[in-house]
């Protein structure tokens, strides 16, 4: 129990921007003040928290301030696309200490995924002089479907040959560091929670994409998982029934991953005219340059590709509106690796796109927004992940058990 309300302590400081009091802590958990100033000893010996000064301009003594310290803990996070690794080591309020990107090995073969990043972690580590006793350990986002109890990936349509691939045990294997893993899009709707904007407590989906789609969900401030670890594959939505064939050959067209897929908008706007064709074999970071390249002339006005993109906008609008209708959510989050070239020109269209579209529009309008943590989120919320399962309140630490 005593662990519990520590956690229920430093959890409520860590929403608060401002810090907050020990007397604010009482009125906001319930519980003593004498709990409360044990509980903050405690944690202001481990270092977790500073006292930030003090504040009060009227009678009584002023309050002592409690924030999170950002050095009291550190969290390596990798997120694992098809097309790019990225990995991060965070502090305790969620802010990037160093990182690094690379493309995902071509051969795509685990062994040598997990080498690679196991060097990146290495790398990281030592450029950026933090002790290793202060790193809680690996947090890894990977694409799903993915089985949450044994840390495994278990046959994501684009990593070919990843079928129940123990990536938790080979991560943790080669770094020497604790592992845990989820989905990445759950791991991009806990950095939402964690390192995004203040206070997380309301209900949101967001929209990752990268070179799949997906959508990570929160319901009253807590991150739904479902049943399984496998929330929020989306990517068989049908916004396009004559559509083409879904990469996943499940039989279905036109769904919406399919149809957003990256290197299909590139292909149409090479085969439009709009973008010159690529090499024989063109690699990953061809298409991010391409896709990149179709977002810039749409900002130069071209029609063609202003066409391209805002057929895709709509497709988009239309499955966000499948969501919004199922949840009935307060926001719409979007971001991932190929968000950021869209980003302008879809949140100029999106919002009225998708309220026009939703059952409730008579009633509350949904907030469109793009993430705050930018091409990084899947990778900070891998990070968040290992601060969440250290630090966060959880009804299972209440539970004894051998």
């Amino acid at each position: 129990m005593g662990d519990f309300n520590l956690t229920v302590i430093l959890d409520a400081i860590r929403r608060s921007e401002s810090g907050l009091s020990r007397v604010e802590l009482a009125q906001i958990v319930g519980l003593s003040p004498q709990t409360i100033s044990n509980i903050s000893r405690r944690l202001l010996d481990q270092k977790l928290i500073v006292e930030a000064g003090k504040e009060g301009s009227g009678p009584g003594k002023p309050r002592t301030i409690l924030r999170l310290n950002p050095q009291g803990m550190y969290a390596l996070g990798v997120h694992l696309d098809p097309s790019l690794v990225t990995v991060v080591l965070l502090d305790l309020v969620g802010q990037i200490v160093v990182k690094e990107m690379f493309v995902t090995p071509r051969s795509q073969e685990p062994d040598e995924v997990v080498a690679a990043i196991a060097d990146s972690i290495e790398g990281l580590l030592d450029r950026s002089g933090i002790p290793r006793e202060l790193v809680a350990g690996v947090g890894v986002a990977a694409p799903g479907p993915i089985d949450l109890d044994r840390g495994a990936v278990v046959g994501p349509p684009l990593l070919r040959g990843w079928v129940d691939v123990p990536l938790r045990a080979m991560v943790e294997e080669a770094t020497g560091l604790p592992t845990t893993m989820d989905k990445d899009v759950t791991g991009a709707a806990v950095a939402e929670t964690w390192a995004g904007a203040p206070g997380g407590a309301d209900s949101f989906a967001l929209f990752y994409l990268g070179t799949g789609l997906g959508c990570g969900l929160v319901l009253g401030g807590e991150v739904y998982r479902g049943s399984s670890g496998n929330v929020g594959e989306i990517g068989h939505i049908i916004v396009d029934p004559d559509g083409p064939e879904c990469f996943d050959r499940c039989g279905m067209r036109g769904t919406i991953a399919t149809v957003l897929e990256p290197v299909r908008l590139v292909g149409e706007a090479i085969q439009a005219g709009v973008l010159s064709p690529l090499g024989e074999e063109p690699t990953a970071g061809d298409f991010q340059e391409a896709f990149a390249h179709l977002s810039r002339l749409v900002g130069e006005g071209d029609e063609r590709a202003v066409a391209i993109l805002g057929a895709a906008a709509r497709k988009l609008a239309w499955a966000a509106a499948v969501v919004g209708n199922l949840l009935d959510v307060d926001r719409l989050v979007l971001g991932g690796p190929f968000w950021a070239p869209v980003a302008d020109f879809c949140l100029a269209v999106l919002p009225d796109m998708v309220n026009d579209l939703l059952a409730a529009r008579g009633i509350h309008r949904v907030e469109i927004a793009g993430t705050v943590l930018g091409d990084d989120v899947g990778a900070v919320g891998a990070a968040c992940l290992v601060l969440e399962r250290a630090l966060a309140p959880r009804a299972e630490r209440l539970l004894l058990g051998g």
